[in-house]
């Protein structure tokens, strides 16, 4: 099934079943308000939601109407955490044995369409196209298999990263945005294998393709892989975010998923960079779509401005 969170001028949003095309949604009030709900008691919501998706998709709901991203926050707009990266390492795979992940903020994720708004443009703004799952509760040590088993939805995550200010440092790691829907991993079919996609990822900035990278074939570390690992020492709860980092393919020619890839090979190839990073003014668009050629999980379109004190909460 997919879901999505509607605006509703709260936090958590109002939560949404989508159809499997993305033309139709309807309210899932009559059986939970907010995604978190569902993830905290999976087994009882989740199988009624179905329901209720597979009632969308026959055209059985008088209520339906017309499915908007625009009017959407992120599927789950906070979590308890983020934890990403690590699963696409192709240049030091050779000496890596576990992915390398950080944790991110998780308090106020974007939704898919809401501009990136900072502070200047010297700060190196960069994004970061890549695959994220929301799991259910996760034991502490849990191994990749039993990492795999609490997959509970999938997601396009756009991972903002402010690369001029050290590496590492709380404030270059601003807040995500992410797809307009989460699906469940059955709505990929046999696209969900191993714990990757095996689906091109393809990322638009100011309108020109600059990458359509094959997001199964070089993931070095596989989702489960990366919950087991961000639950070496610790439990996650139902309604943590894993990411992937950006996609990335040891060919080349499937173009990038972020700006600081492509100034890597420019540095390997002629010994400096050349492509600059984002402008006030740019837009990025990261979208997936299936064998069918529909789109999976909807777009992350998003325009990046110049924060100011005048939208600030």
């Amino acid at each position: 099934m997919k879901l999505a969170t509607y605006k509703d001028g709260s936090r958590d949003g109002q939560l949404l079943v989508v159809s499997r095309d993305l033309s139709q949604a309807h309210y899932a009030n009559g059986i939970a308000t907010r995604l978190q709900q569902v993830l905290d008691d999976w087994g009882f919501l989740s199988p009624q939601l179905e329901e209720l998706y597979t009632q969308l998709n026959h055209g059985k709901l008088r209520h339906a109407f017309n499915f908007e991203p625009k009017q959407c926050l992120a599927p789950l707009p906070r979590a308890f955490q983020w934890v990403t990266g690590g699963a696409y390492e192709q240049y030091d795979a050779a000496r890596l044995s576990e992915p390398l992940m950080t944790q991110g903020a998780s308090d106020d994720f974007l939704g898919p369409c809401e501009a990136a708004l900072f502070a200047a443009e010297a700060m190196g703004i960069d994004f970061e196209a890549g695959l994220a799952v929301v799991t259910g509760d996760v034991a502490c040590g849990a191994s990749p298999a039993q990492g795999l088993e609490g997959v509970r939805l999938l997601a396009l995550v756009n991972d903002w990263r402010l690369r001029n200010l050290p590496s590492g440092d709380l404030h270059s790691r601003p807040t995500s945005a992410f797809s307009p829907v989460a699906v469940t991993p059955d709505e990929l079919g046999a696209a969900w294998s191993g714990g990757r996609i095996d689906l091109p990822l393809q990322t638009m900035w100011n309108g020109r393709k600059v990458g359509l990278c094959e997001a199964g074939a070089d993931m070095r570390f596989h989702f489960g892989q990366l919950i087991a690992h961000a639950a070496k020492t610790r439990r996650l709860r139902a309604g943590s975010v894993i990411g992937s980092g950006s996609v990335s393919n040891k060919d080349a020619s499937r173009g990038y998923a972020c700006i600081a890839e492509k100034r890597a090979l420019e540095t390997l190839d002629s010994g400096q960079a050349k492509t600059e990073y984002m402008q006030f003014g740019d837009s990025i668009r990261v979208e997936m779509k299936g064998r069918d050629g529909l789109s999976v999980f909807g777009a992350i379109d998003q325009d990046v401005g110049a924060w100011s004190e005048s939208v600030a909460p």
